[in-house]
């Protein structure tokens, strides 16, 4: 067994678990949901059910029940002297990554391969002998792909050495190389909320604290709470999507970056700046999104190819200072030994082209995003659909905080959807539904059929007892 979860943390995490009726079903459905996302891990093991109860204020009855209904279910399984642990998915399991033929997989928020990629694959490989050549074992990054890198920052205004980048295997292996070198346990870390999951898993993996400041579509990142959270706690890092962010898709103004650069400087705080979906702007493309400091060592900034070109191509990068990219190649043996060359070289070659490649990716997902934003108004007028100018995804506000109810009987009907709550820090967001804008027009007019035949259905199953409880969770 590999992990525990306490009665508290549960509750937490379940947030406005009770969606239905009865409530044992409910709860089983909350703990189902919980590892679909994998918020809870395979092997962890479930409180005792009299823990549960207490904390969730239910009769133990009717946690045995619904423990009993997640075991014929196959979710869970009962091991003599341990109590229940969570299983691994199983491959016909709906939420599984191979699961459900046909399935729209609204899951992972990214495009599909640029078009000339194949092409670029294929001549990167016709060079193969000179790949082979090298040592293969390269913790910094091939240097004229970190050339190409550099002279993007340098068009942006950041004059950039290649010795101030790092080749990563993708932004995630970046973030989580971060986390692992600059935070201590017990050390504050400031996010957004909602945010991007796994970078707030990375920092909670390194043993941060989670600090949270709003950031909503309509009015943008909540400064006032910044000031505050930034005087109070002092974070170590700050770690922010200020360009199209995910999930909400809503950018910095020049205001906002100036009061979060003020601050982390006054606070001492690293700004880490994840720039992985800044190049994807439909109706207009970012300007100078830089955030100056007097300090170079006060920003950090991640970007990958991921989102611009396909979310396969694993090659990611760390802009900072070169003390920082020294202790980061140092540190990065526990993790991995290197990104493959031959990705690198296919990198090296996407990079001269990024012009070429944003311009057709802003046609893609403005094709996409246009075409789910007229079906959920059409069709879901009751919703709050926001006007994005750019990104992957649409935080859409429901009429009703029954986020993670929809995302559970829409996935039998094959829509995989990810839950308001899963981008929360602490949770909450049940009235918020993320829908990525990155499948074909027609696949994403599907999705919006599939959730307004279903969602009168979840409302109608909502108790009606609780509604003054479920209106307060947001």
């Amino acid at each position: 067994m590999d992990a525990k979860i306490s009665a508290r943390a549960l509750a937490s995490a379940l947030g406005g678990w009770r969606s239905r009726e009865p409530a044992y079903e409910a709860l089983a459905d909350g703990v189902r949901l919980l590892c679909i996302d994998n918020r809870i891990a395979p092997r962890t093991a479930l409180p005792a059910e009299r823990e549960l109860a207490r904390a969730l204020g239910l009769s133990r009855s009717t946690v045995a029940a619904a423990y009993r209904r997640l075991r014929e279910t196959g979710h869970i399984a009962s091991v003599r002297g341990s109590g229940s642990i969570t299983l691994p998915l199983r491959r016909d399991d709906p939420g599984h990554a191979g699961g459900a033929d046909g399935a729209i997989d609204l899951q992972r928020a990214g495009p599909p391969a640029w078009p000339g990629l194949a092409g670029v694959v294929a001549e990167a490989a016709a060079g193969a002998s000179s790949i082979i050549g090298r040592s293969g074992y390269d913790l910094i990054g091939d240097l004229r792909l970190r050339e190409g890198i550099a002279a993007r920052y340098a068009a942006r205004g950041l004059p950039t050495d290649p010795d101030q980048l790092l080749i990563t295997n993708g932004a995630q292996s970046a973030i989580h190389l971060i986390a692992r070198t600059l935070v201590g346990r017990g050390d504050r870390v400031l996010l957004e909320t909602p945010t991007y999951p796994h970078a707030a898993d990375a920092f909670r993996g390194a043993g941060a604290r989670l600090v949270g400041v709003p950031v909503t579509t309509s009015k943008g990142w909540d400064l006032d709470r910044a000031v505050q959270a930034f005087g109070r706690t002092m974070p170590m890092l700050a770690y922010l999507m200020p360009d199209f962010q995910n999930p909400t898709g809503r950018s910095m103004s020049d205001t906002e970056r100036a009061v979060f650069l003020r601050e982390a400087e006054r606070a001492g705080t690293t700004l880490i700046v994840d720039e992985t979906t800044a190049d994807l702007g439909i109706d207009h493309r970012t300007g100078d999104r830089s955030f100056r400091s007097a300090d170079p060592a006060h920003v950090v900034r991640i970007g990958s190819v991921g989102k611009t070109v396909w979310g396969g191509l694993r090659v990611g990068w760390v802009r900072g200072e070169t003390g920082l990219i020294r202790r980061l190649v140092a540190a990065r043996p526990v993790g991995d030994l290197g990104t493959p060359e031959l990705e690198q070289e296919i990198a090296r070659r996407l990079v001269g082209r990024m012009d070429e490649i944003i311009a057709q990716r802003a046609h893609v997902l403005g094709e996409g995003r246009d075409a789910l934003v007229r079906s959920l108004r059409a069709h879901l007028p009751d919703w709050s659909v926001p006007d994005v100018r750019g990104g992957v995804s649409l935080w859409i506000g429901l009429d009703a905080p029954l986020s993670s109810a929809l995302v559970l009987d829409v996935r039998p009907r094959g829509l995989l959807l990810s839950a308001g709550p899963r981008f929360s820090l602490e949770g909450g967001h049940d009235r918020h539904l993320r829908v990525p804008f990155t499948a074909s027009a027609e696949t994403l007019r599907r999705a919006a059929g599939i959730l307004a035949e279903r969602w009168p259905e979840v409302r109608r199953l909502a108790p009606q007892v609780g509604a003054e409880t479920l209106a307060s969770v947001v």
